[in-house]
């Protein structure tokens, strides 16, 4: 004949059935530490791209209102894209990695 089963054995299995499903799901709970650094990387040139982008259009409003001469906007609005296309270069590689 079976023994009946003490609370304390249930108790101790059902503890011990938690302990094992909390080690087995912890690192699905836990957000990966590469995915937030790349995050970060990525928000960080968004902002770089949009500050870029303000800086091209105060250039040519400048020129625009007389403050830079042709060629100095020509010249200024030159480096600024070639900032700009290297920024995007990196969002690029960046995006492509963890997506």
């Amino acid at each position: 004949m079976a023994e009946p089963t003490s609370p304390e054995l249930v108790l101790a299995g059902v503890v011990l059935l938690l302990l094992v499903s909390l080690v087995v799901l912890r690192p699905l709970m836990r957000p990966d530490r590469e995915d937030a650094a790349g995050d970060e990387r990525l928000a960080s040139l968004e902002a770089a791209k949009e500050a870029k982008y303000r800086e091209i259009r105060d250039a040519e409003l400048d020129f625009r209102m007389g403050k830079l001469s042709e060629e100095d906007y020509r010249t200024t609005d030159r480096e600024l894209r070639a900032q700009a296309i290297e920024i995007l270069r990196r969002i690029d590689e960046t995006d492509g990695d963890g997506r």
